[in-house]
């Protein structure tokens, strides 16, 4: 059995037992898990709520095919992070035939990987911070001369800012690229944008109210987004309308040049004139008690238990094969 995805097959669904009985996709073993288990349990108690048959399900705990023996129609994906938003998972439930939320193998593995979501995004005229590939320490004053100071170092392929450090000093670089490369095999030094934050949702190719992110620390780390209380959140984001319909439509093209799709959240920093350029896409956003795609959501109407539901819409595009006679 195997998995067609076809975006004009999904479905708007307004009776509960449509969705058969569902999977919440939670915890997992990447550094993501604390935060996926809230993300989880938020999205399995407001699809509970609206009468659906959902029930949680941890792949460190329990092997993937546990999903047929236990009769699952279709998964809603809540794991962040490698193993669960980079192309993994769905490749694993493509094998097995479960439909799933949002994106792809494709689209999942090239959003995790932000070198090459900068790039394929660049190709397509979304611009994005300048950057070098770190691929030993060595390469770290090299970095320092093409960019110059501040940077941000990163990882390639980890969510949450898990492994980013701002770089404000030369002697602060070679620990921020070790902090990095414990993470993940390819790190990357970025110019650092000191100019306002703004993250922008999709939903069934609806772009979501902008939001502007402001945080008294460095920048939008784990701690401002997970654990502060002090990170404030502008919704609508002060935006002309003329610039908030810009950011939409990068937005749109950047989920595209990845091939992206059902749902996701893409993030841009402002430079000095104010242009947006683009730092990431989020192809399974926190829905956390401080995650923005909610917020923005209910910006534009949609309350949690809703987003919940027409996330979980988005499994319908992936349809089993065998079960129309196809081969």
């Amino acid at each position: 059995m195997r998995l067609a995805h076809d975006p004009a097959r999904m479905r708007r669904i307004t009776d509960a037992r449509d969705f058969g009985r569902v999977a919440v996709l939670l915890g997992g073993t990447s550094p993501e898990r604390e935060v996926s288990l809230k993300s989880g349990a938020a999205v399995l108690a407001a699809l509970q709520r609206r009468g659906v048959d959902a029930q949680s399900f941890d792949p460190r705990d329990t092997a993937l095919g546990e999903l047929l023996t236990r009769g699952v129609d279709r998964v809603w994906n809540a794991l962040h992070g490698p193993g669960g938003e980079d192309g993994t998972l769905q490749g694993a439930l493509e094998m097995l035939g479960v439909p799933y939320t949002g994106s792809g193998v494709l689209g999942s593995a090239l959003a995790m990987d932000k070198l090459r979501t900068k790039r394929l995004a660049a190709a397509v005229g979304v611009q994005t911070p300048e950057s070098f590939v770190l691929r030993s320490a060595s390469d770290c004053a090299l970095a320092l001369e093409r960019l110059g100071l501040p940077v941000i170092i990163k990882p390639a392929t980890q969510g949450s800012s898990v492994g980013m450090t701002k770089v404000e000093s030369a002697e602060q670089m070679l620990p921020a690229y070790e902090l990095a490369a414990a993470v993940d095999d390819v790190v990357f030094a970025e110019s650092w944008i000191s100019g306002a934050e703004y993250t922008v949702a999709v939903l069934h190719r609806r772009v979501l109210p902008a939001i502007r992110v402001q945080t008294p620390r460095n920048f939008y780390d784990y701690e401002a987004k997970y654990l502060r209380n002090d990170t404030t959140y502008h919704c609508p984001a002060g935006l002309s309308a003329p610039a908030e319909a810009h950011l939409a439509s990068l937005a749109l093209a950047a989920f595209d040049a990845v091939g992206a799709s059902g749902w996701g959240r893409v993030d841009f920093m402002a430079d000095s004139t104010g242009r947006p350029l683009l730092l990431e896409l989020n192809t399974v956003p926190g829905m956390t008690d401080h995650s923005l795609v909610p917020m923005a959501a209910r910006a534009a109407g949609i309350d949690f238990d809703e987003l919940c539901w027409q996330v979980l819409e988005t499994s319908f595009a992936r349809h089993r094969l065998a079960q129309e006679g196809q081969r």
